[in-house]
């Protein structure tokens, strides 16, 4: 008899992604409660912001007031050099430095870090400036994670102030 034993149905996480280029805090606090945002891991390399409620003490507060954690993987963040690429208009160069960043040691154990929130099941986003997911290093991110395990992927995009 050739039973094969029973595997169980994997069971793909949800991971959702937010940045809030364009909004106010309250808008991007309404769409982390929405979809019932458990933790969020913010990805800049600098957590500081001259928009007023998105730096990393007044965020963590605002987040805590409305039961959600807050993390800061601070090497998943796009170093200075992929930063001023991305001021100048040089999309080609952020990601050439980007992608390489992401393949050091300490990025890859952020990475890891990450992965194991993932897996435990809460509901996650990644936070960082950029509206649009898709210019923006979180879908680097997103790649990398989708390289190691089945995951599906929810942009929240605030509404316009």
């Amino acid at each position: 008899m050739n039973a094969r034993p029973k595997r169980k149905p994997t069971k793909t996480a949800q991971l959702f992604t937010v940045g809030y280029e364009q909004a106010k805090p309250a808008a991007v606090l309404g769409e982390l409660k929405r979809a019932k945002i458990e933790l969020l891991v913010d990805t800049r390399a600098v957590a500081a912001s001259r928009r007023p409620g998105f730096s990393k003490r007044h965020l963590a507060a605002a987040l805590d007031e409305d039961g959600i954690a807050y993390v800061h993987l601070q090497k998943l963040g796009t170093p200075a050099e992929g930063r001023a690429a991305a001021r100048s208009g040089d999309t080609d160069a952020l990601w050439r430095i980007y992608d390489k960043h992401i393949k050091g040691a300490d990025a890859q154990n952020e990475l890891h870090e990450l992965i194991a929130l993932i897996k435990s099941g809460k509901r996650i986003a990644l936070l960082c400036y950029c509206r649009d997911p898709k210019s923006c290093h979180r879908s680097r991110i997103v790649s990398n994670i989708k390289k190691k395990m089945t995951v599906k992927v929810t942009d929240l995009i605030p509404p316009l102030f």
